[in-house]
């Protein structure tokens, strides 16, 4: 399907540049064993890096927006109030770690406000405005964020908070959620375990839980939703080395059909490009050019099944330089508009064939709830 270019909406704010995790051993804590103190992959420099690339190649075509902070109403709709004020406390009280991998600064706090508020103002765009497509190039994350603790780097769940925030007020009776970030989006699939108003579809490296205590869920094809929501949490674990052609089958086997079959007024992504092929944080291999494809069907879906309403919020990845060509690349076939920017760190040929065994896997188990093909 051939789409017409669409011009591009970011939504931004500099609070986004003031989080500042602990550094230490890559993510983890410093143990005082090695000679530097290595700072923590969750760097400022992943979105400044993206918006320069924006700006510069996507320039005449992008508009930029501000950002209002995510209200105390909207982000209890998701998370237990207890939390929401416990972690406004510890960022006023300096900061530090809040799970292994996981820490804030004083300024930690209102970044994750307006992070939420990125994703709100994206999700209100995409349903009164069809003339661009909004991108919430939004940090700290939140795919991991669970209704009453931080995980994986994330605090508040700017996409939870977003399609909450669309069911109260938008006039919408049914939300998509699909997340390519090369992590599960356990915090995403934990806030809607239950329900059927919210389809959760995660593409993602079968990783398993990190940490059993912040991180319970493992991500698997078996954690498919319970009770009213029972088949409408839709886990794909892919196997590392899955690249450009993987993810293409699998939104063409699975996430089509299904997006098509729940037939929603809105679909958001959590667009984490980190199954880029030089992520620290990743083993798959996507391309700047599988980014565009993913881009691009992300595009065709919202057209074809969600009334063309599509908003794209920013999640992980973590090589700072590769960060902003794949995402340029989501941009790019989001919007319609080339380029002609090619990827300097396509290294790496992908396994084809073990992506189509854990897909035939995905598409038998998933195929009891929806109409997959072969």
């Amino acid at each position: 399907m051939s789409v017409p270019p669409r011009e591009l909406t970011v939504f931004w704010d500099d609070s986004s540049l003031e989080h500042e995790p602990p550094a230490g051993e890559f993510e983890a804590e410093w143990t005082g064993r090695l000679a530097v103190k290595e700072p923590h992959p969750d760097r400022r420099e992943r979105v400044e890096n993206v918006r320069h690339i924006v700006e510069h190649e996507l320039g005449e075509h992008v508009a930029w927006s501000g950002i209002d902070p995510a209200s105390t109403d909207a982000l209890t709709r998701v998370h237990d109030p207890a939390y929401v004020e416990a972690f406004e406390a510890f960022c006023a009280a300096g900061g530090g770690r809040m799970t292994a991998e996981t820490g804030a600064n004083e300024a930690s706090f209102e970044a994750a406000r307006y992070a939420a508020g990125g994703a709100i103002a994206a999700a209100e765009h995409a349903l009164s405005d069809e003339a661009s497509v909004p991108y919430a190039l939004v940090r700290p994350s939140g795919h991991h964020a669970q209704p009453a603790q931080a995980d994986g780097f994330c605090f508040f769940n700017n996409v939870a908070v977003a399609t909450e925030h669309a069911l109260a007020t938008g006039g919408v009776d049914r939300v998509a959620i699909l997340d390519w970030d090369v992590h599960h989006g356990n915090g995403t699939q934990e806030c809607f375990y239950d329900r059927d108003d919210v389809l959760f579809v995660c593409l993602h490296n079968d990783h398993w839980s990190w940490d059993p205590e912040a991180h319970p869920q493992t991500g698997d094809l078996d954690e498919d939703g319970e009770g009213a929501g029972e088949g409408y949490n839709l886990n794909v674990p892919l196997p590392p080395g899955t690249g450009d052609e993987g993810y293409r089958e699998a939104i063409d086997r699975l996430v089509e059909p299904v997006v098509e079959a729940f037939d929603p007024d809105l679909l958001l992504v959590s667009a984490g490009q980190d199954p880029g092929t030089v992520d620290p944080l990743g083993r798959n291999v996507v391309t700047k050019a599988g980014f565009e494809t993913l881009g691009r069907r992300a595009r065709e879906l919202a057209d074809e099944h969600a009334d063309g309403n599509l908003a794209l919020v920013q999640e992980g990845g973590y090589q700072i330089s590769h960060l902003a060509y794949a995402t340029l690349g989501v941009l790019e076939g989001a919007t319609g508009f080339e380029t002609g920017v090619e990827d300097p760190m396509a290294w790496l040929a992908e396994d084809l064939d073990s992506a189509r065994r854990r897909l035939d896997e995905a598409v038998e188990y998933h195929g009891a709830h929806w109409p997959l093909g072969d």
